[in-house]
């Protein structure tokens, strides 16, 4: 080989190991904060219960960028960090979407919930005027006393912006209230006793 082709191998060489070099010797710790900026904004928002399969993807992300970085493979390190910080972007703008349903889903269910307390109580009053068995109608009053209970917890949620909590409450509500008013309206009145 002559000495022009080594000095021409070895500049070779060198030019592409400079190149190789600004091409991901670096670890990306900008764009590793940027993707702990953004699940940290998703946390923030409620993603964790709104969007909890995205945001769970994005923080699994950054760990996988974290890990890369410690085995020193940069260039997996960036794809993992910017996948984490889109992920974590979509999880927040999931959670906007699903809190405004999950509001106006529980806006209509405390209605509903009132709504069907007046009905428990109406049906009491006439379970007890027709003697339905006492045990049932203390049921049913009590059944009542908690559903206004929990229909006040579960204003509370709702004006503190915790929609599933506030849904859950409300939906046992529906469901106790329910239960309760069938078991009275299934029982029949005592027989009445016969006169001789």
């Amino acid at each position: 080989m002559s000495l022009g082709r080594r000095l021409f191998c070895f500049a070779l060489v060198i030019v592409t190991s400079w190149s190789m070099t600004g091409c991901g010797d670096d670890p990306p710790t900008k764009e590793i904060q940027q993707a702990q900026q953004a699940i940290d904004a998703a946390r923030t928002s409620g993603a964790g219960r709104y969007a909890s399969e995205e945001f769970t993807a994005a923080e699994a992300a950054l760990k996988r960028a974290q890990d890369a970085v410690v085995a020193r493979d940069y260039r997996q390190a960036l794809n993992d960090a910017l996948d984490a910080r889109d992920r974590a972007e979509t999880a927040s703008k999931d959670t906007v979407d699903r809190k405004a349903t999950a509001k106006t889903g529980v806006d209509r269910a405390l209605h509903d919930a009132a709504l069907a307390i007046i009905d428990a109580r109406a049906k009491l009053r006439s379970a007890e005027t027709s003697r339905r068995p006492r045990a049932l109608t203390t049921a049913l009053r009590r059944e009542i006393a908690d559903a206004e209970t929990r229909v006040q917890e579960a204003r509370t949620a709702f004006d503190k912006g915790d929609y599933l909590d506030a849904g859950d409450l409300l939906a046992k509500v529906m469901q106790g209230l329910d239960n309760s008013v069938r078991a009275v309206e299934a029982a029949a009145p005592p027989a009445a006793k016969r006169r001789q």
